[in-house]
């Protein structure tokens, strides 16, 4: 299972997630929640996959996040405790 890639984030992607950051209202906060998490190295599924957490929810597929979304909205996905 891999790691996820905290380097060399294709430019797009980059700018694709600062836009859902802001417009789904992640806090700094919440950045920080994920900082943490990212910090443990968490191995995620090839695939499509997704972690909760309070304030929001970040989704991603094999070693790259791919967006964020409100904790309202529904992932898809293997979801990564």
């Amino acid at each position: 299972m891999p790691r996820i890639q905290r380097s060399n984030i294709p430019p797009n992607l980059l700018l694709h997630l600062f836009r859902r950051i802001r417009e789904r209202g992640v806090t700094s906060a919440d950045i920080v929640q994920l900082a943490h998490w990212l910090d443990a190295e968490p191995t995620v599924p090839d695939g499509p996959w997704y972690k909760r957490f309070p304030g929001f929810i970040v989704c991603g597929h094999g070693p790259l996040i791919k967006t964020f979304l409100t904790p309202q909205q529904t992932a898809i996905g293997t979801e990564i405790e």
